[in-house]
């Protein structure tokens, strides 16, 4: 079973605190690469399994939005209570998730890869009724350019837990206006989980922010274990560092 990540920090960095969130149907598998270049760098990080996951989709299908909110909002308190500053991060519905605690919550930052505000899938949108005469579609996992990467996300994308993605992408979006801090967004310009659209909306919503498009050539949706993640984890970096005036 899949664990949650947790790093102290150490030397002037350790007071930064990064909650990272992993995204739908996946582990902290697609996200430890990055976590640990910022664990490695000082940072402290804080990683958590999301309800639901790491386990069997059938449990995720049993999962309400609110239990992935409720996980990832813990970990940037706990990074709260013992650091000066707190950034969010995330991937795919993780991006979803830290631009919530954005809204909600005085974070320093948000830096975001190839965010979900929106769905590929048309059917996406009958979820609701689809749910009780189909169980599971698919795996939507290891959309990865580089060959030979599995983020060890499930076989099977249960489709109650798609109703459930729809109602948290519908939610965040309404707290988009709410978001103050600056927002680093990578995204992959050959994506084919999260469309162009969830950009849009995010542009659309986030009126009060500054934020930054950062294109990534040779990565598709997975871009933290693709080709660009060195440019990914040591950019957003860069990030966290210059809005916390640390060197």
């Amino acid at each position: 079973m899949a664990q949650s990540f947790r790093y102290e920090g150490h030397g002037e960095l350790a007071r930064i605190g990064v909650a990272v969130s992993h995204g739908f149907t996946g582990s902290r598998v697609s996200m430890q690469g990055w976590s640990d270049y910022l664990a490695d760098a000082g940072f402290a990080v804080n990683m958590p399994l999301l309800a639901g996951h790491g386990t069997s989709w059938q449990d995720l299908a049993k999962t309400p939005w609110q239990h992935w909110y409720r996980d990832f909002e813990a970990a940037y308190l706990e990074l709260a209570a013992r650091c000066d500053t707190v950034f969010v991060a995330g991937l795919s519905m993780g991006g979803a998730l830290a631009l919530r605690v954005a809204a909600l919550h005085p974070v320093a930052g948000v830096a975001l890869v190839n965010p979900g505000l929106t769905f590929a899938d048309k059917r996406a949108a009958y979820s609701g009724l689809l749910k009780f005469v189909l169980k599971s579609v698919p795996a939507i996992g290891d959309d990865i350019k580089a060959a030979n990467i599995n983020e060890g996300a499930y076989s099977r994308t249960p489709v109650a837990a798609v109703h459930q993605l729809s109602a948290l992408f519908t939610d965040t979006a309404r707290l988009l206006p709410q978001i103050t801090a600056p927002t680093l967004v990578f995204r992959s310009t050959v994506d084919h989980v999260v469309p162009d659209s969830s950009i849009d909306v995010l542009k659309a919503g986030l009126h009060n922010a500054q934020l930054t498009l950062v294109p990534l050539e040779n990565s598709y949706h997975v871009a933290t274990m693709d080709n660009d993640a060195p440019q990914i984890f040591s950019q957003s970096a860069d990030f966290f560092r210059r809005n916390t005036h640390a060197i």
